[in-house]
């Protein structure tokens, strides 16, 4: 069972994130243990003065069950590492602490938006960088494609507002607690995300769009995605900033050339300098990924027959976390020639991710 009020209670505390909750799962086993647990025994998970002080606060101050209460009056859905429904392709990233262990919602999450794009850019967005955001954000959409941004001014809202034109999902990261929607100006667009895809933010209730946000935004902005798109951006665009998470998390980064003369190119200019693949047409994009046809592939999926009782044992075993086969033949019980065998199966259809030598996720 999630004792998500913990989890709640831990990412209300300043000084403690993803490092120091995945310590306290392996020195605790749940975070309950570790919210009750006295300072001397904190420290030895790397708990400091201010982080414990900041504990000890949070701890007096506010009532856990009441906060959960109030999430859920106000519509808006808690995630943690240990979901199910927590996003697969962040959930990927939490060896390299860059999944964030809590994550509020607003809206819904879909089994499709395994298939997604993160697309970012500029917010003095050009009529060019219009123009061409909204053409490929719309084209990738169509392909099956979740359009993942931040609702920021230029580039993220035409992002969003082309995935909804096509009558598809896209989801908004948000810099802030989802009790405030920035900038104020897209409140409508808020709105249509939510019953076309979801808001997100690894934020609390109250938390301001201070300056200091927008990194772990933009850190798990890309991490929702099979890649970045930048579409327009200048040199010091937060843009490039999204780019270079991206390729810490060995992920795809794509970039639309622009007017060699214009500042609010240089930004992609420069990436495809330095080994973005440039973007002319969608099908840059889809051949890269090797997501052509995902809606075709989704319908055959869905038409498979049930699963058989020993695939339905290995894709039981698996989780969002990477396994090796040897540990996954353990805990299957079956011979390692089989579990091989079944594999092969449910990569064909769909249903796991090879992610490294031996070693699987589920989808």
């Amino acid at each position: 069972m999630i004792e998500r009020q913990y989890w709640l209670g831990f990412n209300l505390v300043s000084g403690v994130g993803p490092v120091l909750v995945r310590r306290m799962l392996e020195r605790f086993g749940a975070l309950s243990e570790a919210w009750h647990a006295g300072p001397d025994t904190l420290r030895t998970v790397g708990l400091d003065a201010r982080a414990l002080a900041n504990l000890i606060e949070v701890r007096r101050q506010v009532d856990l069950d009441a906060e959960l209460a109030r999430l859920d009056k106000l519509g808006i859905a808690v995630l943690t590492w240990e979901d199910e429904d927590y996003p697969s392709l962040l959930a990927e990233l939490r060896e390299i602490d860059q999944a964030p262990p809590v994550l509020y919602l607003r809206g819904s999450l879909a089994d499709s938006d395994e298939w997604a794009i993160t697309v970012v850019g500029t917010r003095s967005v050009s009529a060019y960088g219009r123009q061409v955001t909204y053409q490929l954000a719309h084209e990738l959409a169509a392909n099956g494609l979740t359009i993942v941004s931040g609702l920021a001014r230029g580039v993220d809202a035409e992002a969003h507002q082309a995935a909804l034109k096509a009558g598809k999902r896209t989801i908004a990261v948000l810099p802030c607690g989802l009790d405030t929607i920035y900038p104020p100006e897209h409140r409508g667009l808020a709105a249509q995300i939510v019953q076309q895809g979801a808001l997100m933010t690894p934020f609390p209730l109250g938390t301001a769009p201070k300056g200091t946000n927008f990194a772990p935004r933009n850190r798990m902005m890309s991490g929702l995605g099979r890649g970045v798109l930048v579409t327009e951006a200048g040199i010091k665009s937060g843009a490039l900033v999204t780019a270079g998470y991206t390729l810490e998390q060995g992920r795809e980064v794509f970039a639309v050339p622009g007017n060699i003369t214009a500042k609010s190119s240089s930004g992609t200019n420069g990436l495809i300098q330095d080994g973005a693949h440039p973007v002319l047409d969608v099908k840059d994009v889809l051949d890269v990924l090797k997501l052509e046809g995902i809606e075709q592939f989704e319908e055959a999926r869905a038409s498979l027959p049930p699963l058989g009782g020993d695939e339905a044992a290995v894709l039981g075993s698996l989780s969002a976390e990477p396994l090796h086969i040897d540990e996954l033949t353990r805990q299957c019980g079956l011979p390692i020639s089989r579990v091989t065998s079944v594999l092969t199966l449910l990569e064909l259809k769909g249903m796991v991710r090879q992610v490294g030598r031996m070693t699987y996720t589920r989808i």
